[in-house]
């Protein structure tokens, strides 16, 4: 597989100290590999945790697929969707729906881009903000396990239909 030169080797896994608490657990082949499983929960777990509202996203994420045993390093790629510029759009639009869901007007008059401002406003906000976050979050997995599930058995029947083809050519 292509992606695999990418991918750290058990040895560099093992020399990564954090990571030894883990044990032998790390080393799952499931994982590390792409199959329909691994990589469906990828999407599903990657994709609902860049919604949640909190900094190293991606430790509840990597924690996900261990407990699952899905492809880490594409969960891990789902997480980073959310970056420093994708994040303040994904957190208002989380923060709307939660508005929506708890039938709220927007309690945010102007923004400023301060630590004092933002301490402020999260004793109003975090309410909306959090169901926001756990809705679009559900619906972007599912979307996503979906998706993965639908281009799996679509690449598959296109994969069959070819060989197929081939054997009755000769």
């Amino acid at each position: 597989m292509p992606f695999s030169k990418y991918l750290p080797t058990k040895e560099r896994l093992k020399e990564i100290k954090p990571l030894r608490f883990l044990g032998e657990m790390i080393f799952d082949p499931n994982l590390w590999h792409f199959n329909l499983h691994s990589i469906s929960y990828a999407a599903l777990f990657g994709l609902f945790c860049c919604f949640l509202p909190i900094p190293f996203q991606m430790i509840p994420c990597a924690l996900l697929c261990i407990w699952v045993r899905c492809n880490i390093p594409l969960a891990l790629a789902f997480v980073w969707i959310s970056n420093p510029i994708t994040m303040p759009p994904m957190m208002y639009f989380a923060y709307r729906v939660g508005t929506q869901f708890l039938d709220q007007n927007n309690q945010v008059e102007s923004i400023d881009l301060s630590l004092e401002w933002l301490m402020a406003q999260m004793a109003i906000v975090w309410q909306p903000l959090l169901l926001g976050s756990l809705a679009c979050g559900i619906t972007a997995g599912l979307v996503g396990f979906a998706s993965v599930h639908l281009y799996w058995r679509w690449h598959l029947t296109k994969y069959w239909k070819k060989r197929r083809q081939k054997n009755e050519f000769w």
